[in-house]
């Protein structure tokens, strides 16, 4: 076969197979549903890409933890939140846990040091940790410089906490009002 044809031949059958269960759905009676849908709703099961810049984002100060979140759920079909820390040193969470979300730290720059279940261990830029739901975890910036981490939460849904938590009043935080939003979203202080 000539490379011409054979590239030919590839690409096509490439692209076929990518619509074959596009195909097979539009078979069932679900995706009859989908042809009469919104574009709107069409897009939550196909997401579009989105490019997000260095200075992109919500931001937000929620209890002296500066967020910006880079992606929502509604960027990312309802399966993660991706958000940007960054903090001065002492700055931290106290020990929480998370009964519907899993999160991912990453060091980007400066020192963490992360408390997970009985475990201490001090993050590095570049280092990362995994904290499942269920397990008890607390986060503090340590060292002498600030530090730049992401935060990715899976499922997505605590962006919405985390807006409602910024909203507070400026000062020391009414523990009591925090523990009702935080509850909402199944997140406990320990």
């Amino acid at each position: 076969m000539k490379r011409k044809d054979f590239l030919s031949s590839t690409a096509i059958g490439i692209g076929t197979l990518s619509f074959i269960p596009l195909i097979n759905a539009c078979k069932t009676e679900s995706s009859k549903e989908l042809i009469n849908t919104s574009s709107t709703e069409v897009s939550k099961i196909f997401q579009k890409p989105k490019v997000v810049k260095e200075d992109d984002g919500i931001k937000l100060n929620v209890l002296g933890d500066q967020q910006i979140i880079k992606l929502t759920g509604a960027d990312t079909n309802e399966q993660y939140t991706l958000i940007e820390q960054h903090n001065e040193p002492g700055s931290g969470i106290p020990p929480h846990v998370h009964e519907n979300e899993d999160e991912v730290f990453q060091v980007l720059r400066g020192q963490v040091e992360m408390s997970i279940g009985d475990k201490m261990t001090t993050l590095e830029a570049g280092d990362i940790i995994f904290c499942p739901r269920g397990v008890p975890h607390s986060w503090k910036v340590v060292g002498n410089s600030k530090a730049r981490t992401m935060l990715s939460i899976f499922p997505s849904g605590l962006e919405t906490m985390f807006k409602e938590l910024a909203a507070l009043p400026s000062g020391p935080p009414d523990m009591e009002q925090v523990s009702l939003i935080c509850g909402k979203y199944d997140l406990k202080f320990i």
